[in-house]
């Protein structure tokens, strides 16, 4: 199993759109993700509500889990994602 530790670092925490954005994002990877803060219950990444129910704020650290073809590309995607400042990124 793969794993990656990333601080949250938009303004707001994954709240709403950074949520959102972060879903969708696990949800094109080629395998199952999950996400953790701690040694807190898992949840799939792809899962609007499993996300927002972490309650990840700013600055909090995640880690992301994934087995697989394709889990440490997928790791890397999600990871980068969650790295960069969402709320200051305008909507394309």
């Amino acid at each position: 199993m793969s794993e990656r530790n990333v601080v949250v670092a938009a303004a707001q925490g994954l709240h709403a759109r950074p949520a959102q954005l972060f879903v969708q994002a696990a949800a094109r990877q080629p395998v199952p993700v999950t996400i953790r803060i701690g040694d807190g219950a898992p949840v799939n990444a792809s899962s609007i509500l499993g996300v927002l129910s972490l309650g990840a704020r700013h600055g909090t650290e995640v880690t992301l889990s994934a087995e697989g073809d394709g889990a440490a590309g997928a790791l890397d995607e999600l990871a980068g994602l969650l790295a960069r400042d969402l709320d200051a990124e305008q909507p394309a």
